[in-house]
């Protein structure tokens, strides 16, 4: 080999290195970064070696992801979220009348609770012993004994249908209801979305809305300050745990509303809509630390501990 040849050679090999590192890099960015997020911001590190946990960033001025676990297959389309204990979630997927149990130590799903049949399945709350899942049309099923070896199972029509498409639920131990957020279009009024109690002691359903979200708010004002209505889409809902307030996503464009007991619009956050692919759960545990589940679409589903900064 000549050296003309050898240095052709030379530079091919250079060339495929570089190409191979590249296109690995800009795999891993792709992969990893609907966890870290594309702001700036530090790393934070909790010195654990599961590559779910192994770090979090600012993703605005306003939010941070402190923790990340990413769903198993199964939970791809996880669309309801609900805190059990200190290491447990109770979880949701769109389609089976399933649900599971994730534990955020183990990063495994230790139980699976059938109690039903293909569906639309949209909601999840826990009170007591008792978990309840909500379908788009309204239907709520209870599942007694949820955790036990035979769990029975109840079903109660509200008012709400699936035109309507609901998609949050939550338990409000303020009042002992659980509350139903309306993602799409309320029949009542153009002005606002509703959120509808469904009382645990009488088990009654009040067509009358609990909150209302106004959808004339200012907060939910573009750029060009006009007003936009039906602007915001409720996914999920939480209970604030000490203050009362309601936290409600959007899972069409990510943002995360906070409403007081009064109904005003606290704030309006949008999301980083790279971490937060499609927010569909949101969950806080009794310390106040608050939990926003997304569904996949490139990537698995995923939760992740919020701290609101």
């Amino acid at each position: 080999m000549n050296l003309r040849s050898g240095l052709l050679v030379m530079l091919c090999v250079a060339l495929t290195v570089f190409f191979y590192l590249y296109l690995n890099a800009s795999s891993l960015k792709d992969r990893f970064g609907a966890i870290s997020g594309s702001a700036e911001g530090n790393v934070v590190r909790d010195g654990r070696t599961g590559h779910s946990n192994r770090f979090a960033r600012a993703v605005s001025s306003t939010i941070a992801i402190e923790r990340a676990w990413q769903m198993p297959e199964i939970l791809k389309e996880i669309s309801g979220l609900a805190y059990v204990d200190e290491n447990r979630f109770a979880c949701i997927q769109d389609e089976l009348g399933t649900i599971f149990i994730y534990n955020t130590s183990t990063e495994m799903v230790e139980k699976e609770i059938r109690f039903g049949v293909v569906d639309d399945y949209e909601g999840i709350a826990v009170a007591g012993d008792a978990a309840y899942v909500v379908t788009s049309n309204g239907r709520i099923t209870e599942v007694s004994g949820y955790r036990g070896d035979k769990p029975s199972t109840k079903i109660y029509a509200t008012a709400l249908t699936a035109k309507e498409n609901v998609e949050g639920l939550c338990y409000d131990p303020k009042t002992n209801n659980l509350l139903l957020a309306v993602k799409d279009e309320d029949r009542r009024s153009n002005d606002y979305k509703g959120i509808y109690a469904f009382n645990l002691s009488s088990k009654e359903f009040d067509a009358r809305p609990a909150f209302t979200i106004d959808l004339n708010s200012e907060l939910f004002a573009t750029g060009s300050k006009k007003k936009s209505k039906s602007s915001f889409y409720p996914s999920g809902i939480s209970v604030h745990p000490q203050t009362g307030d309601l936290y409600i996503v959007d899972g069409r464009r990510p943002r995360l509303l906070v409403l007081d007991r009064s109904n005003k619009i606290k704030s309006v956050t949008t999301l980083n809509d790279k971490a937060f692919s499609q927010p569909e759960g949101i969950a806080f545990n009794p310390a106040a630390e608050l939990f926003i589940s997304n569904e996949g679409t490139k990537h698995s589903g995923n939760i992740l501990k919020v701290r609101l900064q």
